[in-house]
Order: structure tokens, then sequence, then C-alpha cells
């Protein structure tokens, strides 16, 4: 979402860091193009103003005027203004002392909420709680087994009393449901409406007079730029919900939304959908978010998602077959695989400060992991063990099995050679010969 936005105000950083010296009026052409940057990425232009105005005034205040290589210290007041900008300290779910904690979701119809409550869902499912989902959206078509099919997916129980019964009384009666069975949390999906209307309001006030939901949370659709933010400040005028869902923020929008809704609403944006799939659903890190558009990578949410998916036992078991030469290529998928459960390679590698910037312009195929996986799942376990022992006869019926080409099965087959090499080394403890072994595998 933010890649126009980063490219504009990591090339002004640069200048300003290119230079020996800054001046005041460096400052103000660096502000200047900032501001610019901020508008066309559809931030408020108060937003803007008060943004740039508390940098300049950082940046004037901070003696670095005349100093020597003063630009790391803008670029430090810069991210430290746009992590505050974003809310400062990432913020949490307030979870009641006496279960069922209820999160109310609220938002408009198209913004993404049944599916952001299946996210959350399985989101607090997965760091431990016992979650149930109540489907109070009797008004949309097919809204009920949207939420059911979701909530299976996620693995949580869907309370529903299809389309004849009110919402309120649904909101009610699955309150007193999952207190009954103990569940930790109870999400509660409301109506969406086309726009905002007294209805709509109406109807989420009665329900939370009903059930005194712990926490209100408002799904704003990213895509919708300014609007979502008109759109939070009008539920906020009505109905004092406690913090935001980012919906599509993996989308093209420019970013606008997530800038703004903040500083104009006063609530923080809590959670963050980063992609169509259930587990593309993570918490809102404004530090983390900063650091991304600056360029400095995300090291810390890179962390975490490898170590979801980090399974101790499997890693000792890799290490013991590297080291007595028993790695094959089923153990590669494997790994393969858990890569792709991390998320779209593009994304990994813009956690890696540096990296996101070097690979400006390079479109990463993922559909390459697909015909690896295709080549080597043609192969039999023998040759998957051993695919040095793979011959003429046996590349043509790989590659004809798996819809590719022999020359695609040799290059596999060396490279992965070559991987393995490095691989024992490393578990070894040695360094490898990177050249020799970059110029083998050509």
């Amino acid at each position: 979402m933010f890649d126009s936005l980063a490219e504009r105000l990591q090339a002004t950083l640069d200048d300003v860091r290119g230079r020996g010296t800054l001046t005041e009026a460096d400052i103000n052409s660096a502000m200047r193009e900032i501001r610019l940057a901020l508008l066309e990425a559809d931030v408020n232009f108060k937003v803007v103003k008060n943004f740039t105005n508390a940098v300049k005034e950082r940046a004037l205040g901070a003696d670095i005027v005349g100093q020597l290589n003063p630009g790391q210290q803008v670029v430090k007041i810069v991210s430290d203004e746009l992590t505050a900008l974003m809310g400062g300290e990432s913020q949490e779910l307030v979870f009641s002392p006496r279960p069922p904690t209820i999160v109310l979701m609220a938002g408009l119809q198209g913004s993404g909420k049944t599916t952001a409550t299946g996210k959350l869902a399985r989101y607090l499912r997965e760091n431990g709680s016992s979650v149930a989902v109540a489907a109070c959206d009797v008004y949309r078509p097919a809204a009920v087994d949207q939420l059911i099919k979701v909530g299976a997916q996620a693995g949580v129980d869907v309370y529903e009393q299809g389309t004849d019964a009110k919402p309120v009384a649904i909101a009610k009666w699955a309150a007193d449901r999952a207190k009954a069975e103990g569940k930790d949390v109870l999400i509660v999906d409301t109506s969406g409406r086309l726009h905002v209307d007294s209805e709509l309001m109406a109807e989420l006030a009665d329900i939370k007079k009903a059930i005194n939901p712990t926490d209100i949370l408002l799904v704003v659709d990213a895509m919708t730029g300014q609007d979502a933010v008109n759109v939070a400040e009008q539920f906020g005028a009505v109905v004092d919900f406690d913090g935001v869902v980012m919906s599509k923020l993996d989308g093209d929008a420019r970013g606008g939304a997530a800038l703004s809704v903040k500083a104009i609403t006063g609530k923080p944006i809590l959670f963050a959908s980063t992609g169509e799939k259930l587990d593309q659903f993570e918490r809102f890190h404004p530090d983390r978010m900063a650091q991304r558009i600056l360029g400095m990578g995300d090291v810390m949410t890179l962390i975490e998602k490898a170590e979801s998916q980090y399974d101790e036992r499997q890693a000792a078991e890799i290490e013991r077959k590297l080291r007595k030469q028993e790695f094959g290529l089923d153990d590669f998928l494997d790994q393969m695989r858990q890569i792709r459960r991390l998320g779209p390679l593009q994304s990994l590698l813009g956690m890696i400060p540096g990296v996101g910037k070097e690979l400006k312009g390079v479109k990463l195929d993922e559909r390459e992991f697909d015909r690896l996986q295709a080549i080597i799942l043609s192969m039999t376990p023998q040759e998957r063990r051993h695919p040095e022992l793979i011959k003429g006869s046996q590349r043509l019926r790989i590659a004809r099995g798996s819809g590719t080409n022999v020359q695609a099965v040799k290059q596999l087959i060396k490279q992965f050679e070559q991987m393995r090499k490095v691989m024992r080394s490393v578990s070894q403890g040695k360094m490898p010969d990177l050249g020799a072994l970059m110029r083998n595998a050509r």
C-alpha cells in the first residue's frame, strides 16, 4: 500500500542524508517534499500540516543546522513523528477479568467486516483463547452462511439462529451461550450498511446495550482512502468505538487512511488485514510500520512470523540430516512450504532492512514455488532422497510429469546440491566458499 509514499519519502530523506551539513532552507525544502508526498498519499491536509510542523520544529530545535552529518537525526525525527501519527505505542484488546470478553464488530457493508471477524477469531484462538463468533448480520444475503464458513476455517464455534431472529436477540442469546460454555471470547458480527444511517446506529446502540461489549472495533476499508477516515469519524460521533481494524492494507490504495485515522478520531489501529487468507492478519505496530515506510525494514515482525512456524524438533532433525548428509528434496520442500506460510515473498524481503529498496522494480514470481514443487513431486521417493543419482531418462520422465523441461530439472538438482553444500558447511561451523559455489551453480 505505501509503496508510492515510501519511495517519495525515502528519496527526500536520502537527499537529506547525503548533505554534509543542513541549513534551515534545506529543512524547509525537505518539509515541502514530505508535505507533497503525504498529500498525494491521501492523508488529511490538517494532519499533514501538523505533522510537517512538528518535524520542522523538532529538526530546528535539535540544533542540527550547520552540524556535520545531521541527516540521520532528521530521519529519526521523521520516524518518531510517523510513529506518533499512527498511534505511538501499539495497543491491544482489553480483556474482561470475568469471561467472556465480548468484541462487537461494526463497519459499512463491503468493508470486509465478516472476514475480519473470522481473522480476529483465528488470531485469538492461535494465541490460546477459546473463541466463538455470533452471526448477527441477518440482512445481507448469505452473510450468516459466510460467517459459518469463515468460522469453520478459523476453527471456532459459530453461534447463529438463521435470518429470522432479531439481531439484538441473537446477540443476547449468543452472550449467554458463550458464558454457559466457558468461552474466553465472543466476537459479534453485526450488520453493515451502504452508508452511515440512523437505522444502523440505532441497532448498534441496542446491541451494545444488550450485551455490554468489552471492546467495540470498527472495520474500515483502507482502499477507500479519506472516506474511511470520514466513516470512522461519523461512527465515533454516535458509537464510542475502542479501536480500528484496517482491512485490505495489502491493496494498492495510497495509505492516507492508515496515516490519518488515529489523528482524526483519536482511536488507535489495533489490527491490520494484510491479505485475503485468514492468517494474513496481525497486530498493528505504528513504530514498525513507520520503519517499513522509511525503508528501515521490519525485523521484529519477520522474526515473529518465523517463530510462529518454528518447530524445534523439526529444526533438530534437519540439522541431524545435514550432518549425516541425509538432507533430501522432501526436506527442502517442507522448508519451502514453511517459508510460503509466512506470507508473500516480496513482502517478507521488504521487512529486511535495505532489501526492499534493492528489489525495487523486481517482481518475484510466486509461481516459481509451484513449479519447483511440481518437479520434486514428480520424482520417486528414492530420487528425492538422492537427487544426485538422477540421470537422463529419469530427468525426461520428471520433466514430463511436472509439465516443465529437462533443463529446469537439471537446474533444480544443481542448485539444490549447491544449497546443500552451503547448509552443511554452516551446520558444521564452517564458512563456505560462496564465490566458488556461485560460479558452479551457473
